[in-house]
């Protein structure tokens, strides 16, 4: 979901009924046709209507009739796995779970959205430099195809230009799906395929959005400009973040779908319709921004089995610890964080002292050149505005006691939103995070706003409370770009690990820029933050590195871009997260680190799974196994978590060797604090013509008996010259399993 987004949200109040009343409710419920998710595993056959037919079958013997099987199925998956959705009461559904060929039988629930200096920033320079890099190296992802679900797109966009662009590659097996407002002409060389899921989407939702793969919203079109979007000269946000907007692999082609709706967002069935064609239609990449998908995502299992990566958001809810989602170990999920650029906003007190925040101010009729009065409203609540006579003033809003109750994103909005009706003329806000700055964009059209943290507002607080008639003045934005803003830092509003759902699975896996990001939107280029952002710079250097190394697996790949991960700034110092209060950053909130593309283009060591391990895990998740913690314990994934450690674990890892055929290396442990670690064997080589995988394994000792909280450190393979494979370790002693550490 992207921030913007999320903001306008309306607040829904749910009322409590009587006891007699909800117990009608319940049996009208049951008796309710709903949408239901049947997901029957592995296809059984190759030939998809056959695959269907066998839905039908199911569908037909609970509910009587073939015709009433035909009117209740809604989507029958039949390409990369086998299931269906369809409207079933709860006691149909019920015997459908009964079914042996039946895996599992979920409600459709309905999911969020997750929302050009960035790519520089990581160092994917578009200009061949004399020592040819990865986006170079990949041919700047020429013909790889990747899948976007989300909103769809917006066709006309000059980031989707196909000039220049050699025929569709033969392997592509999918369609250009016309609709309202999209015609056949609207997919090119570029955007090579388009579908769109309507069936279960409320008739609301379609009246306020397009039947088609069109974009209505434009978070489908902003993440797919900035995946592969061609070069586009002289893009700005009202002369601010000028320059050229372009995506990570600008010569990749696009294939939409179309699963998230305006007003129902991403209902499992459509996301799940999407997965299932872009198996059959060849994409090699598929980037989801989408929030809250768990074990019921199989479909993603199945993609993943085929060779396809998949890349997650990794959700917005941060910095509240254990709010990641999308957490099943066989994606790539994604932490946003920030790049370095700012948009510094002078403000000039009336006492002659200038300060410094941060704004978007581009509109030069809203700017005064004047000095205008100024207010001090506190939290800038309802009541406070009314009783504070603004009209016509400069508002000062700043409770930094209240910001631990209310997220800054809900209290700038309430601030706004009482301010200007109010009539005021200008508003500061303080907060103790400014990576909501994109969320200007559209209020400075009417009204000026600047961001402050709450040392700045302090001091125009004592300025208000000394000088007779405090008066104040704002100074256009500038765009400041380099090594004079702190960056990358992982952003207040990215989610954090653990996972609830599978605390022994390190996630998130990596992060990414994801804070003010530049990309289209319609005819246009806005600045959008979110972890919805940051996924597709993930997705794009995922394309970059499978069109290097075409014979890696998904495993491999992320193994790649989490081991070679920047955990040190460009001058050598922690990576720090937006928190409260701000602090140095762990696995929990960015995974193995920050992405380096050009690293994880040759990591020397990879951390490889087969992608059949992966069932195991599955079948724990819905009950079909037992012993799951030491499945997730041993799955070679690249991190390693013990949420449970009482006195000792050991655990193995398999590397295997991409890099030169004879090295040699070594491992360096960085032990979490109160656990010693060992690592057996601690000094692996390779010959040419050996074997290229090693098994090693990793014992964990707690040196003390308390019931802790995690504590991280790493293990690093090094061969002393280009490689340095690192994984992130997060343990937690305990004395008792589940015992609530709520002191």
């Amino acid at each position: 979901m992207d921030l913007r987004t999320g903001l306008c949200c309306a607040l829904l109040l749910v009322a409590l009924l009587p006891l007699s009343a909800n117990a009608s409710s319940k049996r009208l419920s049951a008796s309710k046709s709903q949408l239901y998710i049947v997901y029957m595993g592995d296809k059984k056959h190759d030939d998809p209507s056959i695959v269907t037919a066998s839905h039908h079958d199911a569908l037909t013997s609970v509910l009587g009739s073939k015709d009433e099987a035909l009117k209740s199925i809604v989507y029958s998956y039949k390409h990369g796995f086998s299931g269906f959705a369809a409207m079933l009461t709860e006691s149909q559904a019920e015997a459908l779970a009964k079914f042996p060929e039946v895996i599992t039988v979920k409600r459709n629930t309905f999911h969020k959205l997750h929302t050009t200096r960035s790519w520089d920033f990581l160092g994917l320079d578009y200009q061949p430099p004399q020592q040819s890099g990865l986006l170079q190296k990949a041919k700047y992802g020429e013909d790889v195809i990747i899948g976007v679900v989300d909103t769809g797109i917006w066709p006309e966009s000059r980031s989707f230009n196909d000039r220049g662009y050699g025929p569709v590659p033969s392997r592509w097996k999918g369609k250009c799906q016309t609709g309202e407002r999209f015609n056949a002409t609207s997919c090119n060389r570029k955007i090579i395929g388009a579908r769109s899921y309507h069936r279960g989407i409320s008739a609301e939702s379609l009246k306020s959005d397009y039947n088609s793969p069109r974009d209505i919203n434009g978070h489908g079109t902003h993440v797919a400009s900035t995946i592969a979007g061609v070069e586009v000269q002289g893009v700005s946000v009202g002369g601010l973040a000028s320059g050229v907007a372009r995506g990570g692999a600008p010569r990749a082609r696009l294939a939409i779908y179309k699963a998230c709706w305006e007003g129902d967002g991403c209902p499992d069935a459509t996301v799940l319709a999407a997965i299932d064609h872009a198996i059959h239609d060849g994409v090699d990449v598929l980037s989801l921004s989408l929030g809250g998908f768990g074990p019921e995502y199989s479909g993603t299992l199945h993609a993943v089995q085929r060779g396809i990566s998949l890349v997650f958001a990794g959700g917005n809810d941060g910095p509240v610890p254990q709010t990641v989602t999308n957490a099943v170990p066989w994606v790539t999920t994604v932490a946003a964080s920030t790049i370095d650029r700012a948009f510094p906003t002078l403000i000039s007190l009336g006492n002659s002292e200038k300060l410094v925040g941060q704004s978007l101010m581009h509109n030069a009729s809203l700017i005064s050149r004047d000095f205008k009065d100024l207010v001090y409203a506190r939290s800038c609540s309802a009541e406070l505005v009314a009783s504070s006579n603004v009209t016509g003033k400069i508002v000062l809003c700043s409770a930094p006691a209240q910001a631990k109750f209310r997220p800054p994103a809900i209290a700038f909005q309430d601030a706004l939103n009482h301010t200007f009706m109010a009539g005021a003329k200008g508003l500061i806000f303080a907060q103790y995070t400014t990576n909501l700055i994109d969320n200007l964009a559209g209020i400075e059209r009417n009204m000026p706003c600047v961001l402050v943290d709450f040392e700045i507002a302090q001091r125009i607080i004592s300025y208000f409370d000394t000088a007779g008639s405090p008066v104040v003045k704002f100074s256009p934005t500038m765009t400041v770009v380099g090594d004079g803003v702190l960056s990358p830092r992982v952003a207040s509003f990215s989610s954090r690990g653990p996972s609830l759902a599978f605390p022994g699975i390190l996630k998130p896996d990596i992060t990414a820029p994801g804070v003010s990001i530049l990309a289209a939107r319609r005819d246009s280029y806005v600045l959008y933050s979110g972890t919805s952002m940051a996924c597709p710079h993930v997705s794009a250097v995922t394309a970059l590195i499978k069109s290097v190394h075409p014979d890696w697996s998904p495993a491999m790949i992320k193994s790649a871009i989490v081991t070679t991960a920047s955990v040190t700034d460009r001058f050598g110092m922690p990576i720090q997260a937006d928190a409260v209060p701000r602090k140095l950053a762990d696995p929990f909130d960015f995974g193995g680190g920050h992405i380096n593309p050009d690293r994880a283009a040759d990591p020397g060591l990879v951390y490889d799974v087969d992608a059949k391990e992966y069932n195991n895990f599955f079948n724990c998740t819905v009950g079909l196994l037992d012993g799951c913690d030491s499945y997730q314990l041993n799955l070679n994934l690249p991190s390693i978590v013990v949420p449970n450690l009482k006195n000792q674990v050991t655990t193995w890892r398999t590397i295997t060797n991409v890099g030169p055929a004879e090295a040699t290396y070594r491992a360096v442990v960085e032990a979490p604090a109160g656990v010693a670690v060992s690592v057996e064997p601690s000094v692996i080589s390779f010959t040419a013509g050996g074997s290229r995988s090693v098994t090693f394994k990793l014992t964990f000792t707690a040196k003390q008996r308390v019931q802790g909280g995690y504590t991280f450190g790493s293990l690093t393979w090094s061969d002393k010259s280009a490689h340095s494979v690192r994984i992130p370790i997060a343990i937690r002693t305990v004395v008792q399993d589940f015992v609530a550490d709520t002191s």
